[in-house]
């Protein structure tokens, strides 16, 4: 079974040699970090944006830079949301992009099944570019990648499913990348806290919900959420993972932030991009 890319041309180039491209570009642009060595440091996962490359790519490249720069691991959960309003569930797919096919490691991902509860449901997961944005980037840092796929959605405990998620990494090779941008702020998006200094207090906003992750306090960065309205993209799988860092006693570090109006030069219309790691 072949889950089919549906947002290559649109969120990242159709074609191989140019999407290589375009992420090496990601890497090399000024808000990017700069292309990745190798090494063989601990990780324990990353959040990174999921939005066209265009935008949030160079944020995204600091996550794939950590990544590409630890130790190589044999399988990557990665966390994802429904736009469409699906609840979570797995997929057991393969998922392929222009750059080829990754691999889905049924094994680890029925186990998780199995502690967690969650379903498969290939048809939440069909039309959802959450999870397809990063494959490219994951093909590139490391082109023999096996995934887990999973879309978090508010019908499932956030703590609930991090116990899960570390039951069944436990002596596994094994690193979680979440998919999630943060704050939306415009008409377009119905979110208009604050009307003067947009650029500031959309960062300020931002960095109130990333100083709870770094915290290792899920609860509180949902609290937080949800008191100020923040239409976070991701907000419960970042309260997962921020849930796995506290249990493992990880620790966590802002690598970038800045907001698709530093690219566009449009703050009447912007999200919030954050490029955080967890060893």
């Amino acid at each position: 079974m072949m889950r089919n890319p549906i947002v290559a041309g649109q969120f990242y180039e159709a074609f191989p040699d140019r999407l290589k491209q375009q992420i090496e570009n990601c890497f090399n642009s000024s808000l990017g970090p700069g292309m990745p060595g190798k090494g063989e440091d601990k990780l324990l996962g990353v959040i990174c944006p999921h939005a066209g490359y265009s935008f949030s790519g160079p944020c995204a490249a600091h996550s794939y830079k950590a990544i590409a720069e630890s130790k190589k691991e044999d399988s990557y959960i990665i966390l994802g949301i429904s736009h469409q309003g699906y609840p979570s569930c797995v997929s057991l797919k393969d998922w392929e992009t222009p750059l080829g096919v990754v691999k889905n490691n049924i094994e680890l991902t029925k186990e998780l099944m199995k502690n967690s509860g969650l379903k498969q449901n290939e048809k939440a997961h069909a039309q959802e570019h959450s999870i397809e944005v990063q494959l490219p980037f994951l093909q590139y840092v490391d082109k023999d990648a096996k995934i887990v796929p999973i879309i978090v959605s508010e019908d499932i405990q956030y703590d609930d499913l991090a116990k899960a998620i570390v039951k069944t990494i436990q002596g596994k090779n094994v690193k979680i990348i979440v998919s999630g941008d943060l704050t939306h702020y415009g008409i377009n998006y119905g979110y208009m806290p604050f009307s003067d200094n947009i650029e500031k207090n959309l960062e300020k906003l931002d960095k109130g919900a990333i100083k709870f992750i770094e915290n290792l306090d899920a609860h509180k960065f949902i609290e937080y959420v949800e008191n100020k309205g923040a239409t976070i993209c991701g907000k419960n799988p970042i309260a997962v993972i921020t849930s796995i860092a506290k249990i493992l006693n990880a620790k966590v570090k802002l690598l970038k932030y800045y907001s698709s109006g530093e690219i566009s030069k449009d703050y009447s219309s912007a999200v919030g991009y954050a490029a955080i790691e967890i060893r």
